[in-house]
């Protein structure tokens, strides 16, 4: 069925077809909420399902917005990132092909580069201080 068809047809369906539908769309239970609101909900995932949904970092930008305890910085291409890490400073660089370079290597994160650097696993962006704790 056609995307234009299947966003059409949810004003015609009823609160416990709704649900059924987000059920089979999701795979999981329909909140809690105004069947109204619900339409609006399943336009979003059928246009989503169809057209590509949020990419990762925009997903995870508003999951962090969301929670609103941390903030983080972009390392834009360019960037230059130093930590010191058990009395040596690592230099990381951000390229304008936006790879991510550390000791003549290239990573494709900077958790990755934390985790070489570390030998643990860690949040790039907390590891490098482009995360902040908001104040409460």
């Amino acid at each position: 069925m056609e995307l234009e068809t299947k966003l059409a047809a949810l004003e015609d369906m009823s609160s416990s077809e709704l649900r059924g539908a987000w059920q089979r769309l999701t795979g999981e239970i329909a909140p809690r909420i105004s069947p109204r609101l619900l339409r609006l909900a399943l336009a979003w995932e059928l246009q989503a399902d169809a057209l590509g949904g949020l990419s990762r970092a925009t997903q995870q930008k508003l999951d962090q917005l969301g929670a609103g305890k941390t903030r983080s910085a972009v390392a834009s291409p360019g960037t230059r990132l130093v930590r010191e890490w058990q009395g040596k400073a690592h230099v990381v660089t951000i390229g304008a092909d936006k790879v991510i370079r550390w000791e003549e290597r290239e990573y494709r994160s900077l958790s990755q580069v934390a985790k070489a650097i570390t030998g643990t696993h860690w949040s790039g962006p907390a590891f490098f201080g482009l995360k902040r704790k908001l104040a409460a």
